[in-house]
């Protein structure tokens, strides 16, 4: 695809509008008309905005006016240049994205901030009328702001939580992006790694004590924190008890991951040295589909690992499952859910595939990207209807670039249930300290806004 800027430089948003629609097609970019039969020529003038996409030898043109009373004509103008692209996109493939033209990651804190600035009636207008999302993803927005207000105002300026990543996994999903080694490749290296990581949570929990910070949460997470054997999770749930002030804790959660690595030996030390919430995650309950994405364990193993974790004394456990998965159906789907919820979990969180650049589904190229994003619509809205008959509602949400459909990933949760941590990272609340390879420490300003 050629994209063409005419009279602008506005191509980081409109990059990702077209992306929005062709998630994994090579963009080249031109600031004159260069065309060919994929391209997109944007035009600005002093009062309109016109865009004309070239796509398999029909051509489609839409107009946008500019208003020249906006208070910021810059944004005004970059505005009506996207909303005339996406228009030329729905033309040309009879899709229509619910988020509209929303390509920013956290809805719900946008939402939240427009909210406090303008007032809900404006806000809501805004998002409907201006960014062209559809109700429903409306509703959800607000759902999710409701909940995550009583989270985050939960925070004082000195607060914290504490994430510790293990980065091994049983073997690599085909749709996986993440910083992870197999066992089977990495099995020398990770005593060493437990090690290493023991001494750096040793540092950062000396840095927060002599700072008088306050942890609120702890996030184990990975990769698959169970490819450790016991003693190696012992080791590091023994160095965050003894080292960091848990005084305050409110929450502690280990991703105890794929059913194959659960054994109630595991399971008897994360009780044991804290955890108050785990997470099993199949991502299908479908064994045809588990195969087809690199998992080697069954639907059935996942039954017995919630079994285990409930005998151990877990009284909140979470799942994890994907919307828009390679070979699965509406069909199969909805059996995935009517499964999770027989074993009646306290919280769902269902992602939508996003599809990375390393990933193995991406470099494969095994998805067809209207028909996968209409399926996955129809997966996250019937999830969304179903678990809300269960009583496990939105808490928090948010989304990733070359998902499915524009879509969203959300976690579910009863009421008193909710992952403390998961509405942190995402609403940016308050300091994130991570220890481990891949984990991205993020500092927030105390009483400020600013984030490094």
């Amino acid at each position: 695809m050629n994209l063409c800027f005419i009279n602008h430089s506005f191509r980081y948003e409109l990059e990702k509008l077209v992306r929005i629609f062709l998630p994994f097609e090579k963009i080249e970019f031109f600031e004159t008309e260069n065309l060919s039969d994929r391209s997109a020529v944007t035009k600005l003038y002093s009062n309109k905005a016109v865009s004309t996409l070239y796509l398999n030898g029909t051509v489609f043109e839409e107009e946008a006016e500019i208003n020249p009373a906006a208070k910021d004509t810059k944004k005004e103008s970059e505005l009506k240049l996207a909303l005339s692209l996406f228009e030329c996109f729905i033309k040309a493939s009879g899709y229509t994205p619910q988020w509209g033209i929303l390509t920013g990651v956290r809805p719900a804190k946008l939402y939240s901030r427009l909210v406090k600035a303008d007032g809900a009636e404006k806000t809501e207008q805004y998002f409907k009328n201006t960014l062209k999302i559809c109700n429903k993803k409306l509703s959800l927005c607000k759902e999710t702001f409701l909940r995550e207000e009583k989270i985050t105002s939960l925070s004082t300026p000195n607060s914290f939580s504490l994430y510790i990543s293990i980065p091994f996994c049983p073997t690599r999903c085909t749709y996986c992006s993440f910083v992870s080694h197999s066992v089977d490749s990495a099995k020398r290296l990770m005593p060493q790694y437990v090690d290493t990581l023991c001494e750096e949570l040793k540092i950062t929990a000396d840095i927060a004590n002599k700072l008088g910070l306050k942890l609120e949460t702890v996030y184990i997470g990975g990769g698959t924190p169970t490819s450790l054997s016991a003693d190696a999770l012992q080791k590091i749930m023994n160095t965050v008890m003894v080292n960091f002030n848990l005084h305050n804790l409110r929450e502690y959660t280990v991703e105890a991951g794929r059913p194959d690595t659960i054994t109630e030996e595991k399971l008897s030390v994360i009780k044991n040295y804290g955890a108050t919430r785990i997470s099993i995650n199949p991502q299908t309950m479908n064994n045809d589909v588990l195969k087809v994405i690199g998992r080697k364990h069954t639907a059935e193993e996942t039954v017995e690992a919630f079994k285990m974790a409930r005998k151990v004394g877990f009284n909140n456990i979470n799942t994890d499952l994907i919307a828009g998965l390679p070979t699965d159906t509406p069909e199969s789907f909805e059996n995935t859910i009517k499964k999770i919820l027989e074993l009646n979990p306290e919280s769902v969180t269902v992602h939508s595939l996003s599809m990375k650049r390393s990933s193995e589904l991406n470099i494969k190229g095994l998805l067809p990207e209207t028909e996968t994003g209409i399926m996955a619509s129809y997966m996250v809205d019937f999830a969304h209807d179903k678990l809300a008959e269960n009583d496990i509602i939105p808490y928090y949400m948010y989304r990733q670039s070359k998902t499915v459909g524009n879509l969203e990933n959300v976690g579910y949760a009863k009421i008193g249930y909710e992952c403390l941590y998961n509405v942190y990272i995402m609403d940016e609340t308050h300091t994130i300290l991570a220890c481990g390879a891949s984990a991205v420490t993020k500092l927030r300003e105390p009483n400020g806004e600013y984030i490094e």
